[in-house]
């Protein structure tokens, strides 16, 4: 019962290949005035090729071709029913309410940046979610120009809302018939493909998801078509050649899966050990030769590996190409990433000097963005004589590492042998192992270290800038430069490119940022440390120049003038896409945003029983409202079916193990592929976050959900044909079914108003919508 549209080119007769003569043309002159007759009733037949007049040699031309040409199109009115009625429940009055919903002020933000092209990290997912959600925006005109402040505010009148809304509403909408396909294609009958379909249409919560710019809808619409692809690909016969483009659709939609949410990477596990698992069959068939042996596995290798690998690139190469301004996450990744941006630190870096040379003046950024990102940096205040534990310091200057731009943040690269501050002509460039010293640029106070504990951190030494107390304690200011990221052993220490650890001559210990906040006399700013443990996290030793210039004045007054002036010299600095590429997964892999407690957050095992619900929308004034709550008989039969479908397969184990097939041995598979589809679907969208520590809510468990509701009708189907054998206890299921059916719409209706927010409920009405005390329904007395 899915739409088949078949091109059907069919010739009325086979022709030799010789015999060009009168024959030939008497026979297709006598062909195409031979009526065509339908022989495929119910069907819908359009014929081409009438008899019409012309020359001799388009006739032959026509026989040739088989003329005439004939389409026969099949069309699933049942089908079609269910998508027009998935597209009216998803998009009917989209544009309403005209405001902010719930995590529309999150991925907000994110559209009005693609609008602008400011770059943007996101940590909660890759790419193309992001983008799908703009690509609705572009369509509708947005520019970007809108405020995403707070949950409730209202959209200006040139906002076009339903735009906005419009590709997850296509998308939940999509997801109805591709139930219905992917049920036929797990063998079911239409009557169970039907049943399913049904349940994901009056599914209150799918409805409310796939309403508001939200990305769970668009991440169910590709899981289920990668699934269904890859079972039309399986179901197949071999013979077929068109079986690949189903193939090919099953990597583009895994990848479109994992690019719209990480999530979707446990459903492409999933089906690729499906996959694996039928190519292990297949390589085991003896009657299928080598050669198409190796022609599958390498197909499904490039369309399941492959062809996902390069699309789930392609999405992060159209990210970074549409967002080429500099934005507000640029303090996030590094220097180079910064610099490849238009504006924010390119235009402070434009034509710096690019290889690092004795005399320099430099800006250090440590390479870890954790805390936060953070500069090199000292002031005219020392350690405190003795900390709160009663430990002394060497009450010299604090060096830090500050978290801002500021005049302090500038240092001197000078040439241990010599005495010029100043960068000689032609410049003497620094490359990996020379030794240097770094003088602070306001304050003329070296970088030093020495065997005195660190003060939050009593295991590493103290970095200071060296003051002369007259006691016996020496100066010890020499570092070595170690280009960690070098290609050769020569290599020149070069700006916002080389990754440089500075090594303590005397103790062999290395600049490290700690991480610690200092107390109240370091005025918060982050501890540094010299590290001599190689246990130590390896980004926290590495230091990138970010600013530099040629340093031009050898006295201090005139040094601070010039430190606040930079110079200009043209310098192409890019960084190529793979570098950028690596930096940004890396960033979204390991940023992570505080976590805090919401309102509406709840544990995975709340979501299984309903426990809690999402208040998404209340109108200012009145008691109209939306919630994302699910359909409770829906809720209650697919937790009810997932149950049955496990006992009933322990059932089948262990009666099997013991020499008794309940079922043949055709069915017994196709029961195992409904599991594995329907139950392993539920599985790896659901368990992971059992493991998570992150703030959840109930949309999370939405996809795993999406999969449970496959499940009930099959097994109902399954039921009803394999383990009932009475005529009356069959009828007693259709009447249960029939039951259930009706208390689904039933429920379905009764929520709506909660769904779409219309029409207005009453505070009476509204108390008996709340099923369950756990659930928070507002309304406001008159």
């Amino acid at each position: 019962m899915m739409t088949l549209c078949r091109s059907l080119m069919t010739s009325a007769t086979t022709w030799p290949r010789r015999h060009y003569g009168n024959s030939l043309l008497g026979s297709a002159r006598g062909m195409l005035r031979e009526p065509i007759r339908d022989e495929l009733g119910g069907k819908c037949s359009l014929q081409r090729g009438q008899e019409e007049a012309g020359p001799e040699f388009l006739i032959l031309v026509g026989a040739m071709l088989g003329l005439p040409l004939v389409v026969r199109v099949e069309i699933n009115l049942l089908l079609v029913l269910l998508t027009l009625l998935a597209f009216w429940t998803r998009l009917s009055n989209l544009s309403y309410p005209r405001a902010v919903v719930f995590d529309e002020v999150y991925y907000g933000q994110f559209v009005s940046l693609y609008m602008k092209r400011v770059f943007f990290l996101d940590e909660s997912g890759p790419p193309l979610g992001h983008m799908v959600l703009a690509f609705g925006a572009y369509l509708g005109g947005f520019e970007g120009n809108f405020l995403w402040n707070r949950i409730g505010a209202e959209y200006p009148s040139g906002v076009c809302v339903w735009s906005l809304r419009l590709v997850p509403a296509v998308c939940g909408a999509l997801c109805v018939p591709l139930v219905y396909l992917l049920l036929l294609e797990l063998g079911c009958s239409h009557y169970a493909a039907l049943g399913g379909a049904l349940l994901l249409l009056l599914e209150n919560s799918l409805i409310v998801q796939s309403r508001f710019m939200l990305l769970e809808s668009v991440l169910i619409f590709f899981l289920l078509l990668s699934f269904f692809s890859y079972l039309r690909f399986h179901n197949s016969p071999s013979s077929s050649w068109s079986r690949y483009c189903w193939l090919l659709l099953t990597g583009a939609s895994c990848a479109g899966a994992v690019g719209v949410k990480y999530m979707g990477l446990f459903s492409y596990l999933l089906l690729l050990g499906v996959a694996s698992l039928h190519t292990w069959q297949l390589i085991g068939d003896r009657a299928v030769s080598h050669a198409c042996v190796c022609v599958e596995c390498v197909c499904r290798c490039v369309c399941l590996v492959v062809v996902p690998v390069l699309l789930y690139v392609l999405w992060f190469y159209a990210h970074l190409s549409l967002l080429h301004r500099s934005g507000p996450h640029d303090q996030l990744m590094s220097s180079a990433f910064q610099a490849s941006l238009e504006g924010g630190l390119s235009r402070i870096t434009q034509g710096q000097p690019i290889e690092v040379a004795y005399g320099s003046q430099v800006t250090l950024r440590s390479s870890v963005s954790q805390p936060v990102p953070c500069w090199l940096h000292s002031h005219k205040a020392n350690y405190p004589i003795r900390y709160e534990d009663g430990r002394g310091s060497s009450h010299q200057q604090q060096v830090t590492c500050y978290p801002f731009k500021d005049v302090n943040n500038w240092w001197i690269i000078k040439d241990p042998g010599r005495q010029e501050l100043v960068v000689s002509s032609p410049p003497r460039p620094i490359r990996h192992g020379d030794v240097v010293q770094l003088l602070h640029g306001m304050t003329s106070r070296f970088l030093n270290s020495h065997d005195v504990a660190a003060p939050m951190s009593p295991h590493a030494q103290e970095v200071s800038g060296y003051i002369d107390f007259n006691v016996s304690m020496p100066t010890q200011n020499l570092w070595r430069v170690d280009i960690s990221n070098r290609k050769a052993e020569s290599e020149v220490w070069k700006t916002i490119l080389s990754e440089v650890r500075l090594v303590h001559v005397n103790t062999s210990a290395v600049l490290k940022l700690s991480g610690v906040s200092l107390p109240d006399w370091g005025f918060g700013q982050l501890e540094v440390v010299s590290d001599r443990l190689n246990t130590a996290h390896q980004s926290r030793l590495v230091w990138t120049v970010e600013e530099h210039r040629y340093g031009i004045s050898q006295g201090q007054k005139e040094r601070e003038v010039e430190l606040h002036s930079p110079t200009h010299i043209d310098v192409d600095r890019n960084m190529s896409f793979i570098n950028k590429l690596i930096e940004l997964q890396w960033k979204m892999l390991t940023v992570k945003q505080e976590e805090s407690e919401h309102k509406y957050s709840s544990s995975p095992l709340e979501w299984i029983t309903m426990e809690t619900n999402i208040a998404y929308w209340l109108h200012p004034s009145t008691n109209a409202q939306i919630h994302l709550i699910g359909n409770p008989v829906t809720w209650g039969v697919a937790n009810l079916s997932l149950s049955a479908y496990q006992l009933l397969a322990l059932v089948y184990l262990l009666r099997r193990r013991r020499g008794i097939k309940d079922i043949p041995d055709v069915v017994w598979a196709q029961f195992l592929q409904v599991g594995v589809v329907c139950v392993g679907g539920w599985g790896v969208n659901f368990l992971p976050f059992l493991l998570m520590e992150k703030t959840l809510f109930l949309y999370h468990y939405l996809p795993a959900f999406s999969f449970l509701l496959l499940l009930c009708p099959a097994l109902l189907e399954h039921t009803h044909t394999h383990l009932l054998s009475l005529s009356s206890q069959r009828r007693m299921v259709c009447v249960c079914v029939l039951a259930g059916a009706c208390s689904v719409y039933l429920s379905y209706t009764t929520f709506c108003p909660l769904t779409y927010g219309s029409p207005e409920l009453s505070a009476n009405q509204l108390k008996a919508l709340r099923w369950r005390d756990s659930w928070d329904i507002l309304y406001r007395r008159r």
